[in-house]
Parts: structure tokens; sequence; C-alpha cells
């Protein structure tokens, strides 16, 4: 698309200053889908998107979804051993609820944040997308 571009990094590393080289300032949006769950620091991968982003960008992020609804479903059919699986090499090493990666993206300065589930049926989906905003100066300076 013209007048976009897109690069991708590794998100697990703190080197916010070369990205930031690379796409000469701070970015617009970040897109992360289905990387947080695999990610042992995930407190520093969401501070370096914060870093990354301009004033008022935005952070597009999906993981699995874990909320009560659905675990209950998965022991009422016996299947936690095979979803929530210690065997699986290089799997899911976090299990995310709206509640916990809320907690993640506001601890790392992130406001507004919308959740919407994805996949399957209500409460039992799939996935959940959260875009959450880099406040602007103006509004980050009101926040204490």
């Amino acid at each position: 698309m013209e007048g976009i571009h897109f690069f991708e990094a590794d998100a697990t590393r703190n080197v916010a200053e070369f990205y930031l080289q690379q796409c000469n300032g701070p970015l617009d949006a970040i897109l992360s889908t289905e990387v947080i769950e695999h990610v042992f620091d995930p407190r520093s991968f969401a501070k370096l998107c914060f870093e990354l982003l301009k004033p008022n960008g935005l952070l597009v992020l999906s993981t699995p979804y874990h909320g009560y609804a659905k675990n209950l479903s998965l022991a009422l059919v016996g299947a936690m051993d095979r979803h929530y699986t210690a065997l699986w090499d290089c799997g899911h090493i976090k299990f995310w609820s709206r509640k916990t990666l809320g907690i993640l993206l506001e601890e790392a300065g992130f406001r507004e944040l919308h959740f919407r589930g994805a996949g399957r049926i209500a409460y039992l989906w799939k996935s959940m997308v959260m875009t959450a905003k880099k406040p602007s100066l103006r509004d980050s300076s009101h926040a204490h």
C-alpha cells in the first residue's frame, strides 16, 4: 500500500533505538498477532511496543483467549491436558485472559483498551484482539 511501510521486528529484544532509526522515528501502529503467548518477558515486550509508538499510536494485539467459561468447558470435557500441554515444543508459555492482558497493557502505559473475541462462539473464543492507544503528550501529562 502506498504510504504505508511495514517491517518485521524481533520484539523480544529491547532494541528500540535500532527500530526507530530503521523507521525514521516512532511508529503510527504496531500489529502483533499470536506472539505474546510465546514471550518469556511480556512486560518488556509491552514496554518496547509503547516506546516504539508515536503519541496516539495504536497497538493491535491478538492472542489465544482464556477466560472462565472457556477454561470451565475444557475441564468439563476433559481437554485440559491436551489444551495446556507442556509437551508442545516451543508452544505457548503464557495463557492470557482479557483481564490479565489489560493489566499488562495498562502497566506499560497504554490507555483506551478495547477487546473483541474472535473465532468460535462468545466466551469460548479461539482468540482475542485487544487494541490499546499510547496517550498523547497532553493526555499523559494529566494522568498523574
